[in-house]
């Protein structure tokens, strides 16, 4: 099974770096140069296959990622929206490792509902940030929202079951729907 690492973001010099959105809990093991990643991108983008790590560095909390074979800014450019994966079918769970931890791919299309069981609406995605990570809902009566991605708002993540738990505050869907 693959599993995402990395989305990679806006191209950030003229040496072909980029930006990347972390879907990983241990970013320092997984960005070493001569790491190797699938790739997953628009079909017909020219995005290889697999690219392998030149180097990797962190400038104002934001990492920072160069390839073999993209050697400048047009290059980078082209990677834009490309997600890295690596397999995960020979790993073992790291001891300590967070059990209350989800990949973006486990959560969209997961139903949101409330406490209750009243259909909130869909995950569509999860942005990770520096604080805390949001899930992104589609919701029921249209439009989107953002849920800060904590355990007093998310208490039940229920992957199998293929729903999470809405326990917003009054008024949090509605200020943060688009």
């Amino acid at each position: 099974m693959e599993r995402v690492v990395a989305r990679i973001g806006k191209a950030h010099s003229l040496r072909g770096e980029v930006t990347v959105q972390v879907h990983t809990d241990d970013p320092e093991a997984r960005f070493v140069p001569g790491a190797r990643f699938s790739t997953e991108a628009v079909p017909g983008s020219g995005v290889p296959r697999e690219l392998s790590l030149r180097s990797a560095r962190v400038h104002n909390g934001i990492w920072l990622l160069a390839f073999d074979g993209i050697p400048d800014r047009t290059g980078a450019e082209g990677l834009r929206g490309t997600r890295l994966l690596i397999d995960t079918e020979d790993e073992a769970v790291p001891e300590g490792a967070d059990e209350d931890a989800w990949y973006e791919q486990d959560l969209v299309g997961l139903r949101a509902v409330d406490p209750s069981g009243v259909e909130l609406g869909t995950v569509s995605g999860l942005e990770t940030g520096p604080a805390q990570d949001l899930l992104v809902l589609r919701l029921a009566g249209g439009g989107s929202a953002y849920v800060p991605f904590v355990s007093a708002i998310v208490p039940e993540v229920d992957v199998d079951g293929g729903r999470v738990v809405i326990d917003a505050p009054p008024g949090l869907l509605e200020l943060n729907a688009d």
